[in-house]
Formats: structure tokens, C-alpha cells, sequence
């Protein structure tokens, strides 16, 4: 697959991934992605993307001001 921002070849890798919603910075770690080795841009499976926005959902229910959470081994 190539880089939909620069056409750069693309490479799976374990990221962090971080969100500002307001009042809430939340960090997930480890997760899956691919990432382009030509500018960095990252880009996420459908079900990756959907287990993010749940993870992202319920760290901002908790209320806390900076959530840190690995991302699920076993969830691609």
C-alpha cells in the first residue's frame, strides 16, 4: 500500500495515539497502524479506528484530565 498523503511506501508499526477532546488528553498506546516512512502519516484499519473511538468515548465518561491506556493486545 502507498501513503494516500505523499504516495510513500507504507509499514506496520505500534504507535501512540493522542486526542484533546476538551477536557480530557487521552493517550493510547501500542497501537496498530501503518505508518508512511516518507512523512510519518499514520493511518488505521476500520477496526482499529472504531476500537479507538470507543476507547476514546469511555476515557471521557471516566472524567479525568489525561487518560493513558495501552490499546488491547488481541484487537487489531
Amino acid at each position: 500500500m502507498v501513503c494516500f498523503m505523499c504516495k510513500g511506501s507504507l509499514a506496520n508499526q505500534l504507535i501512540t495515539f493522542m486526542v484533546d477532546v476538551g477536557n480530557c488528553i487521552v493517550i493510547v498506546k501500542n497501537v496498530p497502524a501503518q505508518v508512511c516512512s516518507q512523512c510519518g502519516e499514520a493511518s488505521y484499519t476500520d477496526n482499529v479506528t472504531e476500537r479507538l473511538e470507543t476507547i476514546v468515548n469511555d476515557a471521557r465518561k471516566a472524567m479525568s484530565e489525561i487518560t493513558i491506556i495501552s490499546y488491547p493486545a488481541n484487537v487489531a
